[in-house]
């Protein structure tokens, strides 16, 4: 029997209206040694939720009182990383599409047969019993997370059990907690691990260059559209699209994500055809956007599309016990960076290291390791060097003048991308003229042939 090696029976509720379909498949689940439980709708499915909790549910699309895109929109909002199924001999490609980023992680065509009931039952329980972290000493994930603390284990054994699936996920955190680490994490251990990782920043860059980086647009589109530019939604077509400090983006874009959302499909501008995509999307902000939402910042609608599972990164303030192992990460990092030279914090030096609050967070840490193993003259870092570099990161704020100059860079350089190096489409869209554009781009020693 093949559920032999379990630790224990894995449980499966089956929801379907079909009476001789539901005893079929309960059937042939039982004799693979599976508990099953049914339910003839999406209400009795929800009222035996309220009372256990399956391993996996598997629910016909279409139903009678509560179809299943309802019902499945319901298990997730209650329970994000309950592993879910559909089966429909009707469905078409937009429930299948929608199913998915609802967090569907398995997708079964009516008729099937009893192998590929089992089939794929089985994959979905065999990826929620390794989807639970190892209990080391100090555990990695994807190659790209090192942690300790039960805080971190929690959190890893939710990333991958949605890992699994195709579900929108928000994730939350202060700055420099490593929130972007962890997007990368989800799609490298998702099936989509083969296809693009695309990220943009949505606070870097001025709206209409942001609306032409992630939707594209077509030659003659706007002054300066030379040629036609391909969006970042159909860059990450069959992978994973992050989209860091979400928060930020205005409001006119967010109503275009939406759609992009709603239709998956997106058109560039200047385009008069959408173009079907196949994207995960991941979205991540430091801030509290159910406040931006009563502030008219933020669209509710698309807080709720981008919110079907949310992960919290919490701070290293309240996990000191990943401080340690990230301490020899970034050494060890640092070694092999710098042709295998080693060093070690004195144990005064890694005292203080431990005790530090670390506002700035993860981020934060790195720098303050950086910065002593670049000043060190010695294999062993003294304490010295540590409470010089925990006071400076501390402190280390830009003045406002030095903000808008770095503001003023960055944007101008995002100009000249945009628009290939062509002055006269930057400066029209900058609002200046062109000697006076000119003076801007020396000022930032920013050469236009550089982007051409």
């Amino acid at each position: 029997m093949k559920t032999a090696d379990r630790n224990r029976t894995q449980r499966v509720l089956l929801v379907d209206d079909d009476p001789d379909q539901l005893a079929l498949c309960k059937r042939w689940l039982e004799l693979e040694g599976y508990s099953v439980d049914t339910a003839p709708g999406g209400g009795e499915a929800l009222a035996h939720l309220e009372r256990t909790r399956p391993d996996l549910v598997i629910s016909d699309l279409i139903m009678g009182d509560m179809n299943g895109l309802r019902l499945l929109s319901e298990i997730h909002r209650q329970d994000p990383v309950l592993p879910t199924m559909i089966m429909s001999g009707k469905a078409g490609l937009p429930d299948a599409l929608e199913a998915a980023h609802l967090g569907v992680s398995g997708f079964l065509e009516k008729p099937f047969t009893k192998e590929a009931l089992l089939s794929s039952v089985a994959k979905n329980i065999d990826s929620l019993a390794s989807s639970t972290p190892a209990s080391g000493d100090i555990d990695t994930v994807a190659g790209r997370l090192v942690y300790r603390s039960a805080a971190m284990q929690e959190l890893i054994g939710r990333l991958q059990r949605v890992a699994a699936t195709d579900s929108t996920v928000m994730i939350n955190g202060e700055t420099g907690t490593g929130k972007e680490l962890l997007a990368r994490a989800l799609h490298d251990l998702s099936l989509r691990r083969e296809r693009p990782f695309v990220s943009i920043n949505c606070s870097a860059l001025p709206e209409q260059l942001l609306e032409s980086e992630l939707f594209g647009h077509e030659k003659g589109a706007f002054t300066g559209a030379t040629s036609r530019h391909i969006g970042l939604f159909q860059a990450a077509n069959g992978g994973t699209l992050f989209l860091d400090e979400i928060g930020d983006m205005p409001l006119a874009l967010q109503a275009k994500v939406l759609r992009v959302l709603q239709d998956f499909a997106v058109r560039p501008v200047g385009g008069l055809h959408a173009a079907k995509i196949d994207v995960r999307v991941v979205s991540a902000t430091h801030h509290q956007l159910l406040e931006l939402i009563e502030q008219k910042l933020f669209r509710e609608d698309l807080y709720y599309r981008l919110n079907v599972v949310p992960l919290l990164v919490p701070p290293l303030r309240e996990r000191a016990e990943d401080i340690a192992p990230l301490l020899e990460h970034f050494l060890a990092e640092l070694a092999q960076r710098n042709g295998g030279k080693g060093q070690r914090f004195a144990p005064e030096a890694r005292n203080a290291l431990l005790q530090a609050p670390f506002p700035g967070n993860v981020r934060q840490l790195r720098n303050v390791v950086e910065r002593c193993v670049v000043l060190s003259n010695s294999p062993v870092i003294p304490r010295t060097l540590v409470s010089e570099a925990l006071q400076d990161q501390t402190l280390d704020m830009p003045t406002l003048d030095e903000a808008r100059q770095a503001f003023e860079r960055r944007y101008l350089a995002s100009l000249l991308r945009a628009t290939n190096g062509n002055i006269t489409a930057a400066a029209k869209t900058a609002g200046r003229n062109r000697t006076e554009f000119y003076h801007l781009l020396a000022r930032h020693s920013l050469e236009p042939e550089d982007f051409r």
